[in-house]
């Protein structure tokens, strides 16, 4: 009897297809949101995913504005970051990132917060599309939509 070999494949930078995929965010939660995104980003639906290898897909995000939070969350959930100086510490609530200038900056921090930090990581990062409206200027590039809602109901807050 013949003993059975299992062969792991990595595969290589030059054989890596990259797809797109586009989100419509209207109403689903971010963190999981995130999860599904970064999960793409990183290639990790593939059958041949290589961790050392960029051989995730683009993401189009789009209504990244309608993102909901359950709970409390959209109120009390905080953002730091340091200025630099000492006592350069600012705090902001999602409420006024999703309300204010760049709404994207909410699904791009939770995203950039799951890819591994490196080289690797911030070239997969630039495959992340944010769009706070309904308009893209990928649609040259056809992307397939992503149903995430129909992924789990869980996945959709309720209004």
């Amino acid at each position: 009897m013949k003993a059975l070999t299992k062969i792991t494949r990595s595969i290589k930078p030059a054989e890596v297809e990259k797809k797109w995929h586009l989100i419509d965010a209207e109403g689903l939660v971010v963190g999981r949101l995130a999860v599904i995104v970064a999960n793409h980003l990183r290639g990790k639906h593939k059958p041949s995913f290589t961790p050392h290898v960029d051989c995730g897909d683009h993401v189009v995000v789009i209504n990244v504005e309608k993102v909901r939070f359950t709970g409390n969350k959209r109120d009390e959930k905080t953002y730091y970051k340091h200025t630099g100086y000492a006592g350069g510490i600012k705090a902001v609530t999602a409420d006024k990132v999703l309300d204010g200038r760049f709404p994207e900056r909410v699904l791009e921090k939770a995203v950039e917060r799951m890819i591994p930090r490196g080289p690797l990581g911030r070239q997969q990062m630039k495959a992340l599309h944010l769009y706070a409206g309904t308009e893209h200027p990928h649609g040259g590039t056809q992307p397939q939509p992503l149903d995430v809602a129909s992924l789990n109901r869980k996945n959709k807050a309720a209004a």
